[in-house]
């Protein structure tokens, strides 16, 4: 017999368990993860102040690319914990489909701020960076894109990437809960839908139309996957259509 709610439920202070768990594996890759820069020092990486980052989904397809000068752990929290980002607000970014995180630090300008002398040439480096990351990651997708809303800037300086840590910040629960291809499926179609109202009521740029292009692709493709893993054609039942009854499979 199910459990009657009660004032105590009601009254619960901690957040539901999905939220729980994804809090926990953020702070667990950014405050428990070891990164090795090139002057020896060893600090967690989610300490580093400048850097990019990428998104993965269930598939280790890449889905969004960002840059930080402010604290990788600090921006990767709100992207994937609150509605105060554009990309997560305009249903660019779906923080359900984030499976893992990908971050390449830049440890040689941990002292730089906006006053500092070498603030400009700081700033061209992680465009320059953004750009490196973001072009070859668009190249390797299988869609040949990516989620962002815009293409980063054009490098005006040379850049190797540096080492990056990369890493899951779903646990075994929340991967069963959210892996499910249909519930990819319906997570995915609700996101394609709140776009599109989006993009119908606001006067929106080239680059909100680009999402949901690449967004359509990505969900017909895992419907497709979908259907064909359970068999597809071969599988479609044979019989008259008739609109007076519906077939429950009863």
């Amino acid at each position: 017999m199910a459990k009657k709610p009660s004032a105590a439920d009601d009254a619960v202070k901690r957040p539901p368990l999905e939220t729980d768990e994804l809090r926990k594996g953020i702070r667990s890759f950014f405050h428990e993860t070891d990164y090795d820069d090139p002057s020896g020092v060893t600090k967690k990486v989610g300490s580093y102040k400048w850097g990019v980052y990428a998104f993965y989904d269930y598939d280790g397809e890449p889905i969004y690319v960002g840059q930080t000068k402010e604290k990788l752990s600090g921006r990767v929290g709100r992207h994937m914990t609150n509605q105060r980002t554009d990309a997560v607000a305009m249903s660019v970014l779906d923080p359900f489909e984030v499976a893992e995180i990908e971050v390449w630090p830049l440890p040689q300008f941990e002292g730089v701020n906006k006053k500092h002398p070498d603030f400009r040439m700081a700033n061209a480096a992680l465009d320059a960076l953004e750009h490196a990351v973001f072009t070859r990651l668009r190249r390797e997708s299988k869609f040949g894109a990516i989620l962002n809303e815009k293409d980063p800037p054009s490098p005006t300086v040379g850049i190797n990437e540096p080492p990056s840590v990369r890493g899951s910040i779903v646990s075994d629960t929340i991967r069963e809960l959210r892996s499910h291809p249909d519930t990819r499926l319906a997570r995915r179609s609700m996101i394609v839908s709140k776009l599109a109202q989006v993009i119908s009521e606001r006067e929106v740029k080239m680059g909100l139309r680009r999402v949901l292009v690449t967004q359509t692709k990505r969900l017909h493709w895992l419907a497709k996957r979908r259907f064909e893993a359970l068999g597809g054609d071969s599988k479609v039942e044979a019989g008259s259509e008739n609109d007076d009854e519906i077939d429950r499979g009863e």
